[in-house]
């Protein structure tokens, strides 16, 4: 069976998250300010919550490649339709706060809500969005078979 691109696009930007999870819990700074000074404060002392993330994030990335059975196409769609909520609901808010839409609270981290408006709420919702594609055309072409 041949790879739909859209699974191919899921596992990117699944990876994407996980490696930057990986890479802040290894000690990385780079974008560090854009997920907030709240979180980046909570896992000063628990860097190796963020190694579990990341590990967590790269096996459901390649989870779709790796594994194809049926209980395992369950867990992709529902996987599917968090990232999308999550994502989609997140870069909505975020958006319309920073575009004034929404009042933005007085203490804002501007950086962390600009990452999560333009950076990984997008990513995530991308993540969800061609998962759920990339399975439908998997599903769509197991069935012409």
């Amino acid at each position: 069976m041949t790879r739909p691109p859209a699974l191919s696009v899921a596992v990117l930007a699944g990876i994407v998250h996980g490696a930057f999870s990986l890479y802040w819990g290894a000690g990385g700074t780079w974008l560090i300010e854009t997920i907030g000074e709240a979180v980046t404060g909570q896992f000063a002392a628990l860097a190796w919550v963020l190694l579990v993330i990341g590990a967590l994030k790269l096996a459901l990335a390649l989870g779709p490649l790796l594994v194809d059975a049926p209980w395992a196409r369950v867990l992709y769609w529902l996987g599917a339709g968090a990232l999308i909520l999550w994502g989609g609901l997140n870069t909505l808010t975020t958006n319309l706060m920073l575009g004034g839409v929404i009042a933005l609270p007085e203490d804002v981290d501007r950086p962390a809500l600009i990452g999560h408006a333009w950076i990984w709420d997008p990513l995530f919702l991308v993540w969800g969005v061609a998962l759920a594609v990339g399975l439908w055309q998997r599903r769509a072409e197991s069935r012409g078979r």
